[in-house]
């Protein structure tokens, strides 16, 4: 199974820099929208059979054009949603930020147990991105699809990426951003487990070269 992991296009929030993590949360700026419509260009020719979206808005607007293009419907499923921020949520100063990224990057580091009061641990968030991945492979794969599309969110997609990619540090991701739909392409299974072929468009060796780099992740107006 090949799996596309799409970060959504700009929204509101991401330009006034805010933590911004409850659903059904903001739409999508003019060149949010553009840039979903560029999305649809650019992945109209990868073989995508099926495509499933967060609950979040932003996600599904940005599916739509996609979806469009190739005559598919998108499901919707709640486990792709973003990292809840909880106490520091439409927040967007620098230490709500730094706080929220220091939690994530504990998980990339092994420490499941770190959370900010009022949202879930590393484990509570990997189960539900972990049910909601292996749901959509199985609906992909219901309907003869060999490539499936998951638009979802910038830590979220870090975050599950680095843990379950067997190719993919801590580090690499903690390191590397992830902009407004921006693409991370795994191959694998949901029992044997994923490999990342490359992070927007840049082969990812094994050596986690920084080459696909694309800001780092204290970049905070483009990653929620």
């Amino acid at each position: 199974m090949r799996l596309l992991l799409v970060r959504h296009g700009q929204t509101p929030s991401n330009v006034r820099r805010l933590l911004d993590t409850g659903v059904p949360g903001p739409g999508l700026t003019d060149l949010g929208r553009e840039q979903a419509e560029a999305l649809a260009d650019a992945l109209a020719g990868e073989g995508i059979g099926a495509i499933t979206a967060s609950t979040q808005v932003r996600a599904q607007l940005t599916a739509a054009p996609l979806a469009a293009r190739l005559g598919l419907d998108v499901a919707v499923d709640a486990g792709l949603r973003e990292i809840e921020a909880g106490e520091v949520e439409m927040r967007g100063d620098d230490e709500a930020v730094a706080r929220y990224f220091e939690v994530v990057t504990a998980w990339l580091g092994g420490d499941l147990t770190a959370a900010l009061p009022g949202a879930p641990d590393g484990r509570a968030f990997l189960a539900r991105y972990d049910a909601a991945v292996a749901a959509a492979v199985q609906r992909a794969r219901a309907a003869g699809a060999g490539t499936l599309a998951l638009v979802s969110h910038g830590a979220a997609i870090r975050a599950w990426a680095g843990a379950r990619a067997a190719n993919l540090s801590g580090g690499f991701v903690r390191d590397t951003g992830l902009l407004n739909t921006g693409v991370v392409d795994l191959r694998g299974d949901v029992d044997g487990g994923w490999t990342c072929e490359t992070w927007m468009g840049a082969a990812v060796r094994a050596e986690q070269a920084r080459a696909a780099g694309a800001g780092a992740a204290a970049e905070p107006g483009s990653v929620f």
